[in-house]
């Protein structure tokens, strides 16, 4: 007999057992590897990447590798 998800027992003992969860599919697939996303963030990361290091060589007067060896 099962009284909310607790087992009773015929001497009327009561023995906890953890509900199972529901199972689901995730029905968006993969969000590993090439796809669009992952490409259009790559690419936008990769712009801001570039013009930060042309301001940083506009600002300083150095590129990456002078302004490194300046701190």
């Amino acid at each position: 007999m099962t009284y909310k998800g607790a087992i009773v027992d015929d001497q009327g003992k009561m023995n906890n057992f953890a509900l199972e969860p529901k199972v689901y599919v995730d029905e968006q697939g993969d969000r590993t590897g090439f796809t669009p996303y992952a490409e259009l963030l790559n690419g936008r990361l990769a712009m801001i990447g570039f013009i930060s290091l042309i301001a940083l060589e506009v600002f300083t007067g150095h590129g990456i590798f002078g302004f490194l060896q300046n701190l």
